[in-house]
């Protein structure tokens, strides 16, 4: 199975190819990938080098033209050192674009911290408009990136990641969240590639999952009908900061009594970078701590 990542390479190459609005702006990450379209479409696929706020500033500029412009590099690289121009050139600009990051939260460790964004989603937060999509599998990336492209003149974020879960799933009409499983003794909401390692946690818990790929804008009346069928405990469980999503989740349930419990990338750094699955475990979010952290809080309401 090839990555989200590659996928986004021949995905997008093959759509520069069949629609003349898209433009292509890199800052040599993923340049390889691209050089086939580059030397197709010279005039749309640009690459201006380690130069993260010119990256932005560009796709900015390609959007005022008329453009449909794809800004890529490392999540890192992508919201948080050029967020000035995020703010103005798209936002403040009131243009549209679509920003696809790569390796997420932690998803190349030997990077270090350097090349590490957990706090991307929340970042975008502060920002008005924005969509964000968290693809878990490569052929839901393909799906989201292809809706990005054609949502007319959208400010879109889609959030690439190396980890997946095993199987892709039907998303919804409205890209909405999806019921996974039903029960009674609260409402776990699973985020992109965490679907699998939630599925496993709650095997055996009398507990609603939910399966979100795009979380903003966050679907309040998906987990306020998951809540009717449930006691009103919610866990969230994100691939990014711990507690992103708690806000938008309360809102969505603030004329319900509830308790909301938000699981994710914590705010310590882990200084010895190891692996991506190391990663993984020292922040709660492999199957088994997911399942003891998911109980001991659902547990009293059962």
């Amino acid at each position: 199975m090839d990555t989200m990542r590659e996928r986004f390479v021949s995905v997008t190459s093959r759509v520069l190819d069949e629609d003349p609005r898209l433009a292509l702006v890199l800052a040599e990450i993923t340049m390889d990938g691209f050089r086939p379209a580059q030397h197709r479409h010279p005039d749309r696929v640009i690459n201006v080098g380690i130069r993260e706020q010119l990256l932005v500033g560009v796709g900015g500029g390609l959007a005022l033209t008329g453009l449909r412009p794809v800004v890529h590099t490392f999540a890192s690289f992508l919201v948080e050192r050029p967020f000035e121009q995020v703010k103005l050139d798209f936002g403040h600009q009131g243009t549209g674009g679509v920003l696809v990051s790569a390796s997420a939260s932690y998803d190349w460790p030997a990077g270090g911290f350097t090349h590490m964004s957990p706090g991307d989603v929340a970042l975008l937060d502060t920002l008005d408009g924005w969509t964000v999509h968290v693809p878990g599998h490569p052929d839901e990336a393909e799906a989201l990136l292809r809706h990005a492209y054609a949502a007319g003149d959208d400010k879109v974020y889609v959030r690439l990641s190396e980890q997946s879960n095993a199987a892709p799933r039907p998303l919804a009409a409205d890209l909405g969240f999806q019921t996974v499983r039903e029960g009674r003794a609260g409402v776990v909401l699973a985020v992109g590639p965490l679907l699998d390692n939630v599925l496993a946690a709650t095997e055996g818990l009398d507990a609603t999952v939910l399966y979100a790929p795009t979380v903003r804008p966050f679907d309040d009346a998906a987990l306020r009908t998951a809540v009717g069928r449930a006691t009103a405990d919610v866990v969230l469980v994100e691939p990014y900061l711990a507690g992103t999503s708690t806000a938008p989740a309360a809102q969505a349930l603030s004329d319900t009594p509830h308790r909301v419990l938000g699981l994710g990338v914590s705010r310590a750094e882990l200084r010895r970078y190891g692996t991506l699955d190391e990663h993984v475990a020292a922040h709660g979010l492999d199957p088994a701590s997911l399942r003891a952290r998911i109980d001991s809080f659902l547990r009293p309401q059962r």
